[in-house]
């Protein structure tokens, strides 16, 4: 079997997906994507500022991607950030509320006024993002989502900021949630291009 190209063709499909990343706010206007991410970074920046955190949430690779951002925004970028993965608080949290809420009720616990959740779905449809959203939203949170699939996922609906990715492929849009996260990060502690 001749695999000549295969690596070339699955990079440059991923960034397809990337350049053809879509934000709207939280009327669902459509927002330029540079603006998008000045937004995030500052947004981030004065959430840090103002002594609030970000907090992170996403199930299964997109846990992993909010273990990891939360983890480069504290470490890198001197923003306090957190991630809701505790396996024991999750847990706790599903066997006594059911898993929809697991990260609402953590939000609950330990969210202030002016924190900034970062919410990450692949398919926008999660219980357990949509109701963190919600929680987020009840006490008077920024929300950044972050979602692929279907153009019109609830998610994408419910941010302050929406990034977007049309694509059904999870590790495309998983892969494109990751740099679009870096992104946001590396420009916030002043990343420029590297000289050619």
């Amino acid at each position: 079997m001749n695999r000549t190209g295969l690596i070339d063709s699955y990079a440059g499909t991923l960034a397809s997906v990337l350049r053809a990343a879509a934000a709207t706010d939280a009327r669902g206007g459509d927002v330029a994507m540079d603006a998008a991410i000045e937004w995030a970074v500052d947004t981030a920046r004065r959430t840090a500022d103002g002594g609030g955190k970000l907090i992170f949430a996403g199930n299964g690779g997109s846990a992993g991607i909010a273990s990891h951002m939360a983890t480069d925004y504290s470490k890198n970028g001197g923003l306090r950030a957190w991630a809701m993965n505790d396996a024991s608080m999750l847990t706790c949290l599903a066997n006594d509320f059911g898993y929809e809420h697991v990260f609402a009720k953590q939000i609950e616990f330990h969210g202030r006024p002016g924190d900034l959740l970062v919410a990450i779905s692949s398919s926008g449809q999660s219980p357990n993002i949509l109701a963190a959203v919600k929680a987020a939203r009840q006490i008077d949170c920024t929300v950044l989502t972050l979602s692929g699939f279907a153009p019109d996922n609830p998610l994408r609906r419910s941010g302050d900021m929406n990034l977007y990715l049309g694509s059904s492929v999870y590790g495309y849009v998983e892969i494109g949630h990751l740099a679009l996260c870096h992104a946001i990060l590396d420009l916030s502690i002043a990343w420029r291009s590297p000289p050619t």
